[in-house]
């Protein structure tokens, strides 16, 4: 099977979404709940302080806050859209449910969570495809033991957590694996072998020739 070829962070602005489109299959859009609005950003804040801060650099305060409706309105229908949900704020499965109704409804949307409630709270719904996301070895442990076999729909996992053996126990529990960042064409030629489905990356068009689509 083929890899997709995922955008990272590429539908964080409008501007970003209509290049990111043109290289790859599916564009990664971050978005966070924040005193009621739904904001699309890979920076974070500090707590409800709305500084934001990226990589352990302040951001000047006139940086751009995109709403998430700003970004599925800048989508056309030709582009998948995946919506990774930052946060353990239990409404925000919800808030992203209803913001992206008519999108879920006319072709469907993908969603991913390191906060597995938020992807547990959408497991299941028509028209959504989930993922649920691992960033560390911890993780990793937590999720093989508390998902059976065939009990999830896709799992996004960092690429230094993959091995083979790792690749096979999490396609015993989702169809779909995803995993980033991923960078190098000789890389992603590997990670095709082991059965991976997904290939985030900042650089996707590097990466095409190398899983021939």
């Amino acid at each position: 099977m083929t890899p997709l070829l995922i955008a990272h962070a590429g539908g964080n602005s409008p501007e970003a979404l209509a290049r990111a489109s043109a290289a790859a299959d599916v564009v990664e859009a971050d978005v966070h709940l924040f005193r009621g609005r739904l904001e699309v950003r890979h920076a974070r804040t500090i707590g409800p302080v709305p500084i934001l801060w990226e990589r352990w650099h302040l951001l000047p305060r006139d940086t751009p806050r995109v709403a998430l409706e700003d970004v599925l309105a800048a989508a056309g229908p030709d582009v998948d859209l995946m919506l990774d949900l930052k946060g353990h704020d239990p409404r925000l499965p919800g808030a992203v449910l209803a913001a992206a109704a008519e999108r879920i409804g006319a072709g469907g949307l993908i969603v991913s969570a390191r906060a597995w409630r938020s992807a547990d709270r959408l497991l299941g719904t028509p028209g959504v495809r989930t993922l649920h996301s691992v960033g560390n070895a911890r993780q990793l442990r937590a999720l093989v033991r508390r998902y059976r076999p065939g009990a999830l729909e896709g799992v996004s996992v960092h690429r230094r957590l993959l091995t083979p053996a790792t690749a096979s126990a999490l396609r015993e529990r989702a169809p779909w694996l995803w995993t980033w960042p991923v960078q190098d064409p000789a890389d992603a030629r590997t990670l095709a072998g082991w059965g991976v489905t997904g290939l985030i990356s900042d650089a996707p068009e590097r990466l095409r020739r190398s899983v021939a689509h």
